[in-house]
């Protein structure tokens, strides 16, 4: 039987759910024999710890951005017990999973089997759920589709963000492996079947899938904005004809019509501007014109030589 220092894994991680779990790994005495991982795009908001520069100070093999079909002589030189994959951005072939006895297992950033696909922080936010979590599950041809090793749950509340939930997750992934690592390599960790009929499937989000529609109640254009705030592309609206970021945004009311939906009906002290939705009001704290300036609502506004009263958000 195999020890967890003995037990041999391969790695597909990044982000900092990955570099999280590596360093799990490595503080129990996992013997990592190689990682698999992402150059950073630079056109993103890098904000997370490198999968790779922790790997190199600890004598971990890196493979860049590396084709795992291409990759085939490297893996099974590895002679992998277990494979994991932490928040890792292609789909592992079949041919790949078969090289761990162990087997391969794959971290999910939501609570299986809803939410199976891509961006499930960001689509948990815009649905409006009030519960996440994490799930360890064995990993099949099909994406997130695999018997379920185990789960932790974290509620969700209007504070949250997609930044603030992310690092609400990546402590309970953390849990996961502390506990069932040494289970799966001692042949004892549960396993329970999933039944995707039972849950969800959302997609790649795109840039473009932030366009608010000032039609909808507030808390949806709240939830919509809080989804995709920084570190992503944000949502956004036009005025006169510019691109609007907004990157804060509270409820202002939840009931009622307050006017024709985009339109500013009241400007705050603090500079914050309430816009009417097609139910309730949504109160913008901190905008940014595409080639503006990020800053209070009305400053940023202002920049452009707008005048409140006479804003239409569209």
């Amino acid at each position: 039987m195999e020890s967890v220092k003995s037990a041999r894994c391969v790695l597909f991680a990044y982000h900092d759910m990955g570099y999280a779990c590596m360093e799990a790994l490595l503080k129990m005495g996992a013997a990592i024999a190689a990682l698999f991982t992402h150059r950073d795009d630079p056109h993103e908001e890098i904000w997370w710890r490198s999968c790779a520069e922790l790997a190199t100070r600890h004598g971990v093999p890196v493979h860049l951005d590396e084709s795992v079909e291409t990759a085939g002589a490297k893996l099974a030189a590895s002679k992998p017990n277990v494979i994991y994959s932490f928040s890792y951005r292609h789909l592992i072939p079949e041919s790949v999973l078969a090289l761990a006895p162990l087997g391969a297992f794959n971290l999910h950033p939501s609570l299986l089997p809803a939410y199976r696909g891509r961006a499930p922080v960001n689509w948990v936010l815009v649905n409006g759920e009030r519960e996440t979590g994490v799930t360890l599950h064995h990993m099949v041809a099909r994406a997130d589709a695999g018997d379920i090793v185990g789960q932790r749950a974290v509620a969700i509340d209007d504070g949250d963000n997609a930044l603030t939930l992310y690092r609400k997750l990546v402590p309970l992934g953390v849990d996961l492996i502390d506990e069932l690592h040494p289970k799966i390599v001692a042949g004892t960790a549960p396993r329970r079947m999933m039944d995707i009929s039972k849950g969800s499937y959302f997609g790649r989000r795109k840039p473009e899938d932030g366009r608010i529609d000032w039609r909808l109640p507030a808390r949806k254009i709240f939830n919509l904005v809080r989804a995709v705030t920084h570190p992503y592309p944000g949502a956004f609206c036009f005025v006169g004809g510019r691109k609007l970021f907004l990157w804060q945004v509270q409820i202002g009311s939840e009931n009622g019509t307050l006017g024709a939906p985009g339109r500013v009906v009241r400007e705050m002290t603090d500079g914050a501007l309430e816009i009417a939705a097609g139910e309730g009001s949504v109160i913008v704290k901190v905008a940014q014109f595409e080639d503006g300036v990020e800053g209070v609502a009305r400053e940023a506004l202002s920049q452009a030589g707008r005048v409140t009263d006479t804003i239409q958000f569209d």
